[in-house]
């Protein structure tokens, strides 16, 4: 069993559920406060793990979504955070925009809470870089107006839980791997998942 380093916990700036601060959980609040003080989202706006579930290759696998942000009622933006380089998380969180909701989600990011890379979905083609590239309120409003709703076929949508599951699997460092119960800190939870 892998060990992960000792850990404290601290307050999520969205949810104020206590969180285990490790791997990139520094970077999610930043990108948290971020949306919030600085691109003008309510925090009802943003959702914190969104569970994602589901059968590929016969197996079952639960994980989730690190941020989705919502505009006009609808899933608008999800974001990876992320601890290192940007670039290797583009499959990632392309494939978790196409498969968290029914329906396509737009747009995707990944972010290390100063810089995001910003990503079409459907195109999986990159539309911006940089703090600025994530879009505030009043603009992501704007963008979900215009974008219609899509749905994949079922082996586009296979082939996107592959994807997310290949590389969701080797996020070992993540919060929501990690035992809940203070008497085991640092020991990876035995399901997986919340």
């Amino acid at each position: 069993m892998q060990t992960i380093k000792p850990y404290e916990m601290i307050t999520d700036y969205i949810t104020g559920r206590s969180v285990p601060d490790v791997g990139a959980e520094a970077n999610r609040q930043a990108i948290e406060r971020m949306l919030v003080e600085e691109k003008g989202f309510s925090p009802s706006q943003i959702a914190v793990d969104v569970p994602v579930a589901f059968t590929v290759a016969g197996e079952p696998y639960d994980s989730a979504v690190d941020l989705v942000v919502f505009a006009e009622d609808r899933p608008f933006l999800v974001i990876k955070c992320a601890a290192g380089s940007l670039d290797s998380r583009k499959k990632e969180v392309i494939a978790a925009a196409r498969i968290a909701f029914d329906s396509v989600v737009p747009y995707a990011a990944a972010s290390d809470g100063q810089t995001a890379l910003v990503f079409e979905t459907v195109s999986a083609k990159q539309i911006g870089q940089g703090p600025e590239a994530l879009p505030d309120a009043a603009r992501a409003g704007q963008m979900i107006g215009r974008a219609e709703p899509v749905r994949l076929s079922e082996k586009q949508v296979e082939k996107a839980r592959l994807v997310f599951r290949s590389y969701d699997s080797m996020n070992v460092n993540v919060g929501r791997w990690v035992s809940e119960d203070p008497e085991v800190k640092g020991t990876p939870r035995e399901t997986g998942g919340d």
